[in-house]
């Protein structure tokens, strides 16, 4: 996507090289001050102290040059040096019907990004706390893909840790499945789960308060655990029963939410990696037996905190999540030589995040990856404390995503929007409203803080929430085609009001807006950009006639703007994972 800024950076910048100064210094932005000028630099202040002159002369010689410029209306020197610049309509014009012909996404870049996010546990049902992994994850990876990228996102599943060893000596306490704890037994194993989804949620919660009300009963899970990573044949076949009845309802839950994974790989895809990745680190002098575990050592002079060091292999002989992050770190660079590999994770994560990126980064095994947590702050209810249910359990991701359904049909009876569609349809307009509401309600608040999710508010549709966004494309759509069976022609923009003109400008700052969502990984500011853009549109619909305007070139370029915003509208909720329903 072409970026306007950038554009009018390479023309300042030339400005500036012309005066035997460096074209860094004519970076040009969307103005602080909209209503004194459309973009400013600022370059004038930085080269001054660089060149050890006054800044307003360089502003002086610089405006010289971009007066001379017909892409500008006007360039004007503010304060001390800075240059207030405006475009032409007839610039602007050009720009914006450039912009309605482009379709499909950016051209590829050429680099390559694993990101990893979901991450919900085998033997588990998805809860509200792996919300926010699952759609932040989901909105980076349609952004990135969007700016040119080629994407590989992976669910990383939690399926090869103590709570496989707890799960495992559960069934073989209660004598569920003998068959699989018979030393003599050779297999082959029964292809039917002794075990169901449901009784999984009941026997990891048995197990894990057992595994902390009695050592003794820990000792025992630690065990089964080290078996089944060493290859025990009746606890490997146990244990992928468990992940297959896990993923069944995995895929439910994440179908629910619009959330595609590239790989559905866990902990337990690197374990061959393993061995041979600790004999390695142990013969280059990178890992070493503290206290009977091996670890390796990721301190540095500069830590302003004691960092302690990567634990690789328990004393009994378990391996860790660390481990486990190390070895996929080696299985990521292998198979796809990334630049990049993002890991979306709750923030109260960083501390191992930074204990594994330093031991890769020691032991040179990210390649040319750039390793990064993209942390984020935790989904709260009205009492401030992470999200429950009013029993105060915590609450299956399937039944926040019904309740936002539920909601959301009461909304529409109440705007009395669907009274005469089909219940069919009216069933499918509340799902989509439905996830609007849970996903604009996460995505909107930036990741990294906490926030709280009041489902009376986010599913308004007034105010900055998704159904007002859908709401807002459904009316253009609905117009539009009203246009269409009227015969109504669009054509390219054509800038007439400063309404017109706001709207073109922000439509022209949608480069400008990826690429810095990107760079920040901030999906909230596609959620800025799409409600400031629904509401710019509607001041200008509330300002001009379209379908009623009598002059047949003014409408058709009225109807054009309409069809680009709707265009750039629909793009961004794309992006969010927000679907547009037909009609509302």
């Amino acid at each position: 996507m072409t970026s306007l800024a950038a554009e009018l950076s390479r023309i300042a910048g030339k400005a500036f090289a012309a005066e035997g100064l460096s074209d860094s210094f004519g970076r040009v932005a969307a103005s602080d001050r909209p209503d004194l000028a459309q973009f400013q630099c600022n370059g004038a202040l930085a080269a001054a102290k660089i060149s050890k002159s006054n800044p307003r002369a360089i502003a002086e010689k610089v405006s010289g040059r971009l007066k001379a410029e017909e892409i500008f209306s006007k360039v004007e020197i503010a304060g001390p040096g800075f240059l207030n610049l405006d475009l032409t309509d007839e610039a602007l014009n050009a720009r914006a019907a450039r912009l309605a012909k482009r379709d499909g996404p950016a051209a590829a870049n050429g680099k390559t990004a694993v990101i990893d996010f979901g991450g919900p546990n085998i033997a588990k049902p998805m809860a509200v706390h792996h919300l926010r992994s699952s759609i932040i994850g989901d909105c980076l990876q349609r952004l990135y893909r969007a700016n040119g990228w080629k994407v590989i996102s992976d669910v990383h599943l939690g399926d090869w840790g103590l709570q496989m060893g707890q799960l495992i000596s559960e069934v073989e306490i209660r004598g569920l499945a003998p068959v699989y704890f018979d030393a003599a037994f050779t297999g082959p194993y029964p292809e039917v789960s002794p075990v169901t989804m449901e009784d999984l949620e009941e026997l990891y919660p048995a197990a894990s308060a057992a595994c902390k009300a009695d050592p003794a009963r820990l000792e025992k899970a630690r065990r089964a655990t080290v078996e089944l990573q060493a290859g025990r044949p009746g606890y490997h076949a146990l244990w992928r029963h468990f992940v297959k009845v896990t993923e069944v309802g995995l895929t439910r839950e994440f179908a629910s939410l619009g959330v595609t994974f590239d790989l559905w790989n866990g902990e337990s895809s690197v374990d061959a990696l393993i061995a041979p990745m600790l004999e390695d680190l142990k013969a280059r002098g990178l890992a070493e037996m503290s206290e009977g575990a091996l670890v390796v050592d990721v301190a540095e002079e500069s830590d302003k905190k004691p960092m302690p060091p990567l634990i690789l292999v328990k004393s009994e002989g378990g391996v860790l999540y660390g481990t486990t992050d190390l070895a996929t770190v080696i299985e990521r660079v292998r198979a796809y030589d990334p630049d990049l590999i993002l890991y979306v994770v709750d923030h109260r994560q960083h501390g191992h995040f930074e204990q594994v990126f330093r031991a890769a980064e020691r032991a040179k095994l990210s390649g040319k990856a750039h390793l990064e947590h993209v942390g984020y702050g935790t989904m709260n209810g009205a009492d401030g404390k992470p999200f429950k249910t009013r029993a105060g359990g915590a609450m299956k991701l399937h039944d926040l995503i019904a309740m936002a359904a539920a909601e959301a049909e009461k909304r529409l009876a109440e705007q009395g929007i669907g009274a005469d569609y089909s219940p069919a349809e009216r069933g499918e307009i509340a799902r989509k409203v439905g996830i609007a509401t849970i996903k604009f309600a996460d995505l909107s608040n930036h990741r990294t803080t906490d926030y709280i999710f009041d489902l009376e508010r986010y599913s308004k549709f007034e105010g900055k929430t998704g159904p007002y966004l859908q709401y807002a494309a459904v009316r253009i759509q609905s117009m539009l085609r009203k246009a269409q069976l009227q015969g109504l022609e669009a054509a390219a923009p054509v800038i007439h009001s400063p309404e017109e003109r706001k709207l073109v400008l922000q439509l022209l700052s949608l480069g400008d807006l990826l690429a810095a969502a990107e760079d920040k990984r901030a999906p909230n500011m596609l959620c800025e950009y799409a409600f400031e853009l629904a509401q710019n549109f509607s001041r200008f619909y509330g300002a001009h006639h379209v379908l009623s305007e009598p002059d047949a070139s003014l409408r058709a370029a009225r109807l054009g703007l309409c069809a680009l915003v709707l265009a750039v509208l629909t793009r961004i909720l794309g992006l969010l994972g927000i679907e547009v329903p037909e009609r509302m």
